[in-house]
């Protein structure tokens, strides 16, 4: 389960990385996405919210069994 989480974590992020940059014209191409800074904004979100679930998958990790 935890390293489960911890992929759908790095997974969030670098999903997250790649839509703030292209949000902001940073990755350029012929996507839809380019230069919308509403797509910063979600990958902002993404990035927050897998740094969040890794935390969390840290955190569980390190309690003790019992």
């Amino acid at each position: 389960m935890q390293r489960t989480a911890f992929i759908a974590a790095g997974l969030l992020i670098v999903v997250g990385a790649i839509f703030v940059a292209q949000g902001l014209g940073i990755l350029r191409g012929s996507s839809f996405m380019v230069g919308d800074a509403r797509w910063a904004v979600v990958g902002a979100a993404l990035i927050v919210l897998g740094a969040l679930l890794g935390w969390r998958a840290w955190g569980q990790g390190r309690r003790p069994a019992g």
